[in-house]
């Protein structure tokens, strides 16, 4: 593969990353000092509930009002991210977490490098969020699947914003929806507006942990306030000449809601990369694949024009969704872009 050119854009944006870490190592090296010739109080476990680079927000195990601490991160610690659990000590002015304790799950998006970087930690489902404006898009939804079924994070697709549902969009999402609850996934409507939805959405989630996530302006923060007034999200409003969303969440934050339910609201995205994963691993994460992977003719099968294969077959006899089927190959082409 011939060596890939960087633009000016891209150039400027790598020296602009360059400089950051430079100015965060120095923030850590000073961190470090300050930790070293501070008093700090005993251990004690945490969960990190909000993260910003350097800095994280940490919620004592047993915490009590106004508790929550911002700490700084200890030298030499792996990507601190919401939802992590840590040991920590408090200071005069602020904490110092020294640790961070195991995964059991983890969503993470991939930069257009192709690096991995955590988006929340110890989640239980990804809320899949899609409204009526702005558009949504099979294939963003498919690539947020393919990462829950490699994590084994069980999915819930919402269509939020139900009370923009009229006669010029109702046939198009019903059908978009219908694809997804065919193969087994949760899907249903909701609507911060009206209300509608929002009791079985706070049951599904009840006790657990779950991160919610879609493109930008599909009403995310919305919903958390919905669901907990108190949370009082900044709510953003979609950009009146091209209905995109506008970004208003820039980092993942977790909140409690009356239930028991913990949820974090990640920052809105028009596109997720899987550029981590090969053909043969995405293939994997549809799972209406898997009763046909292994069956092809050539264990090497690219599932293009090869003779006797299984998944072209099953799209031909009706086993396969051919916007499935398509989604896919172009999720597959999207890693010779990287």
């Amino acid at each position: 593969m011939s060596k890939r050119h960087l633009t000016k854009q891209q150039r400027r944006r790598i020296q602009q990353n360059q400089a950051n870490a430079r100015a965060e190592a120095n923030i850590q090296r000073e961190t470090d000092k300050q930790s070293s010739s501070t008093s700090l109080g005993p251990e004690q476990n945490g969960r990190v509930i909000a993260s910003y680079r350097t800095q994280v927000d940490v919620e004592p195990e047993f915490p009590l009002e106004n508790s929550v601490r911002r700490c700084h991160l200890r030298a030499n610690l792996p990507t601190i991210i919401t939802g992590d659990n840590v040991t920590w000590q408090d200071g005069d002015t602020h904490g110092v977490v020294i640790a961070q304790h195991p995964r059991h799950s983890e969503l993470c998006r991939p930069d257009n490098r192709g690096k991995l970087r955590p988006v929340a930690a110890n989640i239980d489902r990804i809320v899949i969020t899609i409204a009526p404006y702005p558009e949504p898009h099979a294939n963003l939804i498919d690539r947020y699947l393919v990462a829950a079924e490699h994590q084994s994070i069980q999915p819930i697709v919402i269509l939020n914003k139900a009370d923009l549902i009229g006669d010029n969009n109702n046939n198009i999402l019903t059908t978009l929806l219908d694809r997804y609850i065919t193969l087994g996934y949760d899907c249903f409507l909701t609507s911060a507006e009206s209300g509608e939805g929002i009791e079985k959405l706070e049951n599904y989630l009840e006790k657990l942990t779950s991160v919610f996530v879609g493109q930008s302006g599909v009403g995310k923060s919305s919903l958390l306030n919905r669901l907990s007034p108190e949370i009082n999200t900044a709510v953003g409003a979609l950009s009146a000449s091209k209905a995109k969303g506008v970004h208003t969440t820039t980092s993942s934050q977790l909140f409690h809601l009356p239930n028991g339910a913990n949820v974090i609201d990640s920052p809105g995205i028009r596109e997720f990369g899987l550029w981590h994963l090969d053909a043969v691993s995405i293939a994997e994460g549809f799972i209406e694949f898997r009763p046909f992977l292994g069956h092809c003719r050539f264990r090497d099968c690219k599932h293009q024009l090869e003779p006797d294969c299984a998944l072209r077959k099953a799209v031909d006899d009706g086993n396969i969704q051919q916007e499935r089927f398509d989604s896919y190959w172009h999720i597959v082409h999207s890693l010779d872009q990287v």
